[in-house]
């Protein structure tokens, strides 16, 4: 299996091909395995097995002990749940609720509406220049009402790294829940819900080769969480609706894939691909978020003299994502380098280089040559 021929594909944090074992896992379940895993009956047995076995193969994957796992339809439900679930389950009069600046929009405006509709305390935290919570920052954050943490364990942009277990240890010690958003480092880093000590974890099906429309949350023993969707009482009663067995299937089938991924393969691409640039482009590659503690497949830099739309516009031989938005014509820096301190001109340089399961060194040597090629001759475009 390679991605579908044309330009060489660098953003695999934004979404990821689906898995050619992933799509044969899921089959069964839209075609012959159609029945309703609530049905008590012949059709009913073979799709209750299928989500029981995706539950396992989930646990398999973040190494959970005990707990819950609940299918959600993305991610961003994962977080709506367990950031409002937790919120409004709260037997505290104006709760608030602690995050980072630079989470995911999915937990940023889940806060937001909160606070809109609920009256709920919000603080969002800064980060420093590598875009890392300081704990010391989180401990000063805590009142008498504070309920829930929710930190990223990696961003999606930058590819940042957060010290997870001392947050939650942090959270713990002043009695709250914490819900990590692990999205992006489910399958490129692993995962251990126990020595993370979080008590809620976000994951999604389309961030490891699984197909879109497909998340899940777990849940350790003993939290409390109101549902977002009420009714028949499936997935624990906290998210009613029939499931959708072949989705939840292909996720199972994906975490399976994901606990024996080879992380440093990705890592040696990503480096190999930013020394070709650094040494192609002398003193215009600068590196956006932490050297080390980041993701191994993700490299966010910035180019001096070109901005990061204009750089991908001018080499269609790749795709790659910037941070930046556009509204009318005008680009706007990422919030999440906004946030570390960047600059304007070095935010609006950003590309983001996201390398994923079938990228290859010839692909890394590939984008080497076509980025640099497009920087010394598009005319406006080397400075």
């Amino acid at each position: 299996m390679t991605v579908p021929s044309g330009p060489i594909y660098l953003d695999d944090n934004a979404t990821t091909p689906v898995d050619p074992a992933v799509t044969e896992a899921m089959l069964p379940y839209l075609t012959g395995e159609f029945g309703n895993p609530s049905s008590d009956h012949h059709y009913g047995a073979g799709p209750r097995a299928a989500l029981q076995r995706a539950r396992e193969q989930i646990v398999a994957l973040i190494q959970a002990s005990d707990g819950q796992v609940v299918f959600t339809g993305s991610g961003s439900e994962a977080d709506n749940l367990a950031i409002r679930g937790t919120v409004l389950a709260a037997a505290t009069d104006r709760p608030h609720v602690i995050t980072q600046q630079t989470e995911h929009p999915a937990v940023l405006e889940t806060c937001r509406a909160l606070q809109r509709w609920h009256g709920t305390e919000m603080t969002y935290l800064p980060v420093s220049d590598d875009g890392v919570v300081d704990p010391a920052a989180l401990a000063a954050a805590f009142t008498e009402r504070t309920v829930l943490v929710s930190i990223m364990a990696a961003n999606n942009e930058t590819g940042a790294l957060q010290p997870i277990p001392e947050l939650a240890r942090i959270t713990h010690q002043h009695g709250a829940v914490f819900h990590c958003d692990a999205a992006q480092a489910a399958g490129k880093i692993p995962l251990d819900v126990t020595a993370l000590g979080v008590d809620l974890l976000t994951l999604v099906g389309h961030k490891m080769y699984a197909p879109k429309g497909i998340g899940a949350l777990y849940m350790r023993p003993g939290v409390r969480l109101e549902p977002l969707v009420y009714g028949g009482g499936q997935e624990h009663g906290l998210r009613a609706g029939t499931e959708n067995v072949a989705l939840t299937v292909a996720l199972g089938a994906a975490a399976e894939l994901a606990a024996a991924e080879d992380h440093y393969r990705l890592q040696r691409l990503r480096d190999r691909l930013h020394d070709q640039l650094a040494a192609r482009l002398p003193n215009r590659v600068l590196l956006n978020g932490p050297v080390e503690a980041r993701l191994p497949n993700t490299l966010n830099i910035s180019i001096r003299g070109v901005t990061g739309h204009d750089l991908l516009a001018a080499t269609p031989g790749i795709a790659a994502s910037t941070g930046s938005a556009c509204h009318t014509g005008n680009y706007e820096p990422s919030p999440v380098l906004t946030a570390m301190g960047l600059s304007v001109p070095r935010s609006l340089s950003a590309v983001r280089l996201s390398l994923g399961r079938w990228s290859t060194a010839e692909d890394v040597d590939r984008a080497t040559h076509l980025i640099t090629t497009s920087l010394t001759q598009e005319a406006g475009i080397d400075d």
